[in-house]
């Protein structure tokens, strides 16, 4: 009930919400007001951007830290100027909504990107076999402005786009599957994860433009939710059946991101079989790249 009910809130909306994020980048990128920004600690250095006409003020404060963020123009002041501060050591905790990965799957055995005739029926179309994911918690540790560790979780499918009319069966010993007479449309085999990321961020200085350079690799870590098959057709319409489809309960494996500002690439390879408790499927493993938004 529970991998139902997260299914039905994450994964309709996964598309339009990558596309809602693409945009946001891109409007962000072009978007340059003027603005004033002034930021200042009492053991560090101040950075400060202004021009002309300021109508518009909002001013934080905290312990250490006054923060002025002025939109608009400013009479008194047309000077630009950036320096970089450094943020002191200290626990990073929270709620977020980060590194949103939007990219491709692929199945590999035993170091090959073509399956063995035993796993031929999971044949599968390449660029429509994707993977989608995104960050919702995170705890960590800042050590300073250039290198943090943090623990995140979030969640992850793996969406792979079947070529052949087969259904996958359910509650089967191993993984099996039935030939099927009708001509799908669609036929998409997927699993859901949990998926518990620990990341050893290294970035830059600011450079003039106020973005910095990114460096993120850890171990990756996962906890099946779900698996789904989800099929589509003339004679029978749209169907969804749910098992575990003998995914493994649990995957570990490693990632690395890279990125500019807001923006990055990055691939995932999981370690462990992508299947367990199926003896024909030893040695299948999964990988993953793509683009990912919101460092």
């Amino acid at each position: 009930m529970t991998s139902n009910l997260i299914n039905q809130i994450f994964m309709k909306p996964l598309v339009l919400f990558s596309l809602f994020l693409v945009c946001i980048q891109t409007g962000f990128a072009s978007f340059k007001p003027d603005t004033t920004i002034k930021y200042s600690s009492s053991s560090d250095s101040t950075i400060t951007r202004s021009s002309s006409n300021s109508d518009t003020t909002v001013i934080k404060k905290s312990k250490n830290v006054r923060f002025e963020w002025s939109i608009g123009k400013n009479d008194s002041d047309s000077s630009k100027s950036i320096r970089t501060h450094r943020k002191a050591p200290g626990v990073i905790y929270g709620l977020t909504l980060s590194r949103f990965d939007l990219g491709f799957s692929k199945l590999v055995y035993n170091g090959s990107f073509t399956l063995s005739d035993a796993n031929n029926f999971l044949e599968y179309n390449g660029w429509k076999t994707t993977t989608v994911g995104f960050d919702l918690l995170q705890f960590g540790y800042r050590f300073n402005s250039s290198f943090k560790i943090y623990l995140a979780a979030g969640f992850d499918w793996t969406l792979i786009r079947l070529k052949k009319n087969i259904t996958m069966s359910r509650n089967s010993p191993v993984l099996a599957y039935e030939v099927s007479d009708v001509e799908f449309d669609k036929n998409r085999f997927s699993s859901t994860y949990i998926r518990l990321p620990l990341s050893f961020e290294w970035r830059s200085k600011d450079d003039n433009r106020g973005n910095k350079f990114r460096l993120i690799a850890g171990p990756d870590m996962g906890f099946l939710l779900n698996g789904k098959v989800k099929q589509k057709s003339s004679e029978n319409g749209k169907q969804k059946f749910n098992d575990n489809y003998h995914f493994a309960t649990f995957r570990y494996g490693a990632f690395a991101r890279i990125g500019y500002g807001g923006t990055g690439l990055f691939a995932k390879y999981y370690f462990n079989d992508m299947f367990e408790n199926s003896p024909a499927q030893e040695g299948l493993q999964n990988m993953s790249f793509g683009v990912s938004l919101g460092f």
